[in-house]
C-alpha cells in the first residue's frame, strides 16, 4: 500500500489534505507537534505521531514509521506558523521559532523524504503561500519564510532531475484562509492585508482540494487563486507600486479584519 506522510496534520489544511490522501486510498501518517493528532489520525485511519518538524531525528523517526506500513511514496511538508507584524517588534524566540519551523521544517523533511523515495520515486508536496510571490508588508518575515520554501522547492527539483532521482517536488501557495492560525492573529491590525480579498478568506477544504489535485497534472506551482497571484507577482515586478497596491488592500483588509474581530 502506497503511504503518504502529512506534517501539520492536527487541523487546518494539514488534516484537510490527510482526509483527501486517505479517499484517493493512501493510508496516511500525520503528524504534529500537537498531541491531539493521534485522534485526528484515528478518524482516518491512519497513524498519528507527534513530531516537532524543527528536529531532523524527528522526520527520520516519522519515515521509518510510515516505512512500516507500506511503500512511501508521497510526503506533504506542510507545519507552518504565522506571525504577524513589523519585523523589528518581533522577540529573539519568535522569529527563531518561525524560521526554524516554516523553513527548516520543510528542509528538513525534504531531506529525509528524498532519501526514503529516491530507490522507487515520489512526490513532495510543499505548501508555502501567496505572501511568497510579492511583497506583503505586516508579514515581512513571515513570507520571506514562504518564498524561502517556494525556491527551495523549485531548486531542489532541478538538483532531483539533474541527478536523476525519480521524486517530484511540487509547491502550493494559497492565499490567507479561514484557520485557526489565521483567526489566531486577526486582533492584530498587522494582520489586516490577510482579509484583503474580494472573495474573502478561502476554506481549508479549498486550500486542500486545490494541493491534492496538483497530483494529477504536471505543474510545479499553483497559486490558490490564480487572480491573486497575478497581482502579487506584478508587486514584486514594480515594487514601488506594488508596495503602494498592498497599502490600499491593507485598508480594504482592515475593515473586514474588524468586522471578523466582532
Amino acid at each position: 500500500m502506497d503511504v503518504a506522510v502529512v506534517t501539520g496534520a492536527a487541523r487546518g489544511f494539514g488534516l484537510e489534505i490527510a482526509r483527501r490522501l486517505r479517499g484517493r486510498g493512501y493510508r496516511v501518517v500525520l503528524a504534529d507537534v500537537d498531541e491531539s493528532v493521534t485522534a485526528a489520525a484515528a478518524g482516518l485511519d491512519g497513524l498519528g505521531v507527534v513530531a516537532d518538524v524543527r528536529a531532523p531525528a524527528a522526520h527520520r523517526q516519522v519515515a521509518a514509521r510510515a516505512a512500516d506500513l507500506g511503500r512511501l511514496s508521497l510526503w506533504v511538508n506542510n507545519a507552518g506558523v504565522l506571525v504577524t507584524g513589523a519585523a523589528w517588534e518581533h522577540d529573539d524566540d519568535a522569529v527563531r521559532r518561525l524560521v526554524e519551523v516554516n523553513v527548516l521544517g520543510v528542509v528538513h523533511g525534504s531531506r529525509v523524504a528524498v532519501e526514503a523515495m529516491r530507490g522507487h520515486g515520489g512526490t513532495l508536496l510543499n505548501v508555502s503561500s501567496m505572501s511568497a510571490l510579492g511583497p506583503v508588508p505586516g508579514l515581512a518575515l513571515y513570507a520571506a519564510t514562504k518564498a524561502a520554501v517556494l525556491n527551495f522547492g523549485l531548486g531542489l527539483q532541478g538538483d532531483l532531475a539533474r541527478a536523476g532521482v525519480p521524486v517530484r517536488v511540487l509547491t502550493c501557495c494559497p492565499d490567507a484562509a479561514d484557520t485557526d492560525m489565521v483567526r489566531e492573529v486577526r486582533s492584530d491590525p498587522a494582520s489586516a492585508v490577510l482579509f484583503s480579498s474580494i472573495g474573502g478568506l478561502l476554506t481549508a477544504a479549498e486550500v486542500a482540494d486545490r494541493a491534492v489535485g496538483m497530483l494529477d497534472g504536471r505543474r510545479l506551482v499553483r497559486a490558490v487563486p490564480a487572480h491573486r497571484a497575478v497581482m502579487a507577482r506584478a508587486g514584486a515586478a514594480v515594487p514601488t507600486v506594488g508596495l503602494r497596491a498592498i497599502e490600499v488592500l491593507r485598508r480594504l483588509g482592515e475593515r473586514r479584519r474588524r468586522r471578523a474581530e466582532g
